[in-house]
């Protein structure tokens, strides 16, 4: 049965939440950003991936600002945010979470990223590194030339069995993400079965994610904007290779988290040719969706790793 209930806006859910959060919108770098926040202390930035909105932090937002001042960003082209024709490059996009950094009156943040999100942050801080006093990125890694050879069919019997059996294994949505018009003609309207899929199959735990939060999401991405938006992340990801190469690798500090199916290719992944200080910690009990899956390993992690540096190193705090 269709559920008819209307979708919160993000104001009510962000303050919904414990913590004195509000929503709220910054234009930078020519655009509209949508974001939340609460809390005091240091500032920390969470960017969130697809196909979700800031409130994929919304287990981990109470917690955390407990320590920091966090922000819960839309990304360009993500929920309330503006969703312009192009800029979807993460050069483009590290400038835009640049500039908010700025607009927040910090001169600097810690930064947490999920998915997309764990891409944008590493070039933020590869683009400006003065910006980012440390980076955790979250189950994704930072795609490079290596993503070029994807393979457009499952690689071995073990990813078209995971894929049969309702698990990951094979990313085809990168594939699907490539084409232009045909998603938005095919999902418009229609989004909430392929939140299920993903889910379905990136979960270890299905109830992790409540009803409640894939309709929420469902919403954000069902009209053709939003599909279209979403899937120039994707569609920019061969400009994103050809940028990273242009960059030695990051110096600042990274913490890495992986869901147990992604461990093992995170560790190679990151590599000494992202970054001269990474550590790659595995998230037991989780799939991808490892902020919603097992939020208390991440508050954990997160709290740890910001903490080693935890002086202000100048600014509004």
């Amino acid at each position: 049965m269709t559920d008819h209930r209307p979708v919160p806006t993000d104001a009510e859910l962000a303050a919904s939440l414990a913590g004195d959060f509000t929503s709220a919108y910054a234009t930078v770098n020519g655009v509209r950003l949508h974001h939340v926040t609460g809390g005091s202390g240091a500032p920390l930035i969470l960017l969130g991936g697809w196909p979700q909105t800031w409130w994929q932090f919304r287990k981990v937002l109470p917690e955390l600002a407990r320590t920091f001042r966090v922000t819960a960003v839309d990304l360009r082209g993500m929920g309330g945010s503006d969703k312009p024709a192009d800029g979807y490059d993460k050069r483009t996009m590290a400038r835009d979470i640049h500039e908010l950094i700025r607009h927040l009156g910090h001169d600097s943040a810690f930064v947490a990223g999920h998915d997309i999100g764990a891409s944008l942050g590493y070039h933020l801080a590869a683009n400006h590194p003065a910006s980012v006093r440390r980076l955790a990125t979250i189950d994704l890694g930072v795609p490079d030339d290596s993503w070029l050879r994807i393979g457009m069919l499952p690689g071995s019997d073990e990813q078209a069995a995971a894929i049969a059996e309702g698990r990951g294994g094979y990313p085809w949505w990168f594939a699907f993400n490539q084409v232009r018009g045909l998603p938005e003609e095919l999902l418009a309207g229609r989004f909430r079965p392929l939140i299920d899929w993903l889910y379905g199959h990136m979960l270890l735990d299905q109830a992790s994610v409540e009803e409640d939060a894939r309709r929420i999401y469902a919403h954000a991405y069902d009209t053709r904007e939003a599909i279209r938006a979403g899937n120039g992340w994707y569609q920019t990801m061969r400009q994103d290779i050809a940028d990273l190469a242009t960059h030695a690798p990051v110096t600042l500090p990274i913490l890495t988290l992986a869901g147990e199916t992604s461990y093992a290719a995170l560790r190679e992944q990151m590599g000494p040719d992202k970054g001269t200080d990474i550590r790659v910690v595995e998230v037991a009990g989780s799939g991808h969706y490892v902020p919603e899956e097992q939020p208390e390993a991440v508050v954990r992690e997160l709290l740890a790793f910001f903490g080693e540096d935890a002086a202000p190193t100048g600014g509004a705090r």
